[in-house]
């Protein structure tokens, strides 16, 4: 009889299975899952070598055995992956457990940024003249003597080139003392019209005081096409201030000079700490300038590539640090340099 020849090994693949079925049942862990998946089904376990009697047997042996090997894995498998689920399950379960978070808890606070005034008052302005149509330039701070200076008709023995007032890198070469360079620049990059603004840091080799700094931001503005006048520049200003500080601030234009225009003026507001009465803040005039303009020169146009005869143009310097002064009422330009938290979280 074939189950004869047979029974033996038929006795021991079920032995096998039963013991591994039990095994698996009882493994704690998946470590132990595993040990039990190895000795069961891996390659050197007894039922792989059970196989290795199929070459003995006759085909009808072949397909009994054959059959009751298939079974075993079969259902060994599948309790191997039941037993891994409830395992995996389990252990899912301890972690939560372990780790359980009650989310009725407030969250860790975290310190919130705040955004300093000063540069929110250059992103304002700029955005300004953004609606105005000019477009944004930036220069570098590093120039040459020939733009800070001489293309500016600033000569030689000019005050502004005095060693004391400059700080210069080489004899050619030093930090910008003002944005009035890009003046050049821009003009020798394009023909008009011109309408643009270059935001930046300034250099200049002065003492520190509540309104006066070594180094300070500066907007230059310069404007170039047929047919531009003073009044152009005195419109343009005086919108970008009313828009900025409100209608009702008061704003006065007073002349001035600078080398690089003509005729020149000084902007001034009415100083928002003492309302025109006078404190140190505005050096007790009651008024604080907020920037110098003028229609271009004509001997700097001609430096820019420009004929003063067919075209005309006005440009500006707008100083952002008194600018955020006078709106929030700081009466300290020291103040934007300190990073002091408790002076930015009124920003907030």
């Amino acid at each position: 009889m074939i189950e004869d020849r047979v029974g033996d090994p038929l006795t021991q693949v079920e032995t096998l299975r039963d013991e591994a079925l039990a095994s698996i049942a009882s493994a704690g862990d998946m470590r132990a899952l595993e040990e039990a998946r190895i000795r069961y089904t891996g390659k050197k376990s007894t039922l792989s070598q059970l196989s290795s009697l199929m070459a003995k047997l006759t085909p009808d042996e072949r397909r009994i055995l054959g059959q009751a090997l298939n079974s075993a894995k079969g259902r060994i498998e599948l309790a191997l992956e039941a037993r891994a689920e409830e395992l995996s399950a389990l252990e899912l379960d301890l972690r939560l457990q372990a780790e359980r978070l009650d989310i009725t808890l407030p969250g860790t606070p975290y310190p919130r940024g705040y955004e300093h005034p000063l540069l929110k008052t250059v992103r304002d302005i700029l955005a300004i003249f953004a609606q105005m149509g000019y477009s944004i330039y930036e220069g570098t701070e590093v120039e040459w003597d020939r733009y800070n200076f001489e293309l500016l008709n600033i000569p030689k023995d000019h005050p502004a080139r005095d060693m004391q007032d400059t700080f210069y890198l080489t004899e050619d070469v030093l930090m910008r003392t003002q944005t009035s360079p890009a003046q050049i620049h821009v003009m020798h990059a394009q023909e008009p019209p011109i309408r643009t603004v270059v935001p930046g840091f300034v250099y200049r080799n002065e003492a520190e005081d509540a309104s006066h700094g070594d180094q300070f931001f500066q907007i230059e503005g310069l404007c170039v096409d047929e047919d531009i006048t003073l009044g152009d520049l005195k419109g343009t200003l005086t919108e970008v201030a009313h828009r900025f500080f409100g209608p009702e601030r008061r704003i006065r234009f007073r002349p001035s000079y600078f080398p690089f225009t003509e005729p020149s003026a000084e902007m001034d507001i009415e100083c928002a700490i003492c309302h025109g009465e006078g404190c140190r803040s505005c050096g007790y005039e009651g008024w604080l300038e907020l920037g110098g303009s003028g229609m271009v020169h004509p001997q700097v146009l001609r430096n820019g590539g420009y004929d003063p005869d067919r075209v005309s143009g006005f440009a500006f310097g707008i100083g952002p640090d008194r600018y955020t002064m006078q709106k929030y009422g700081i009466n300290d330009l020291r103040l934007f340099r300190e990073d002091d938290l408790r002076f930015l979280r009124q920003f907030g």
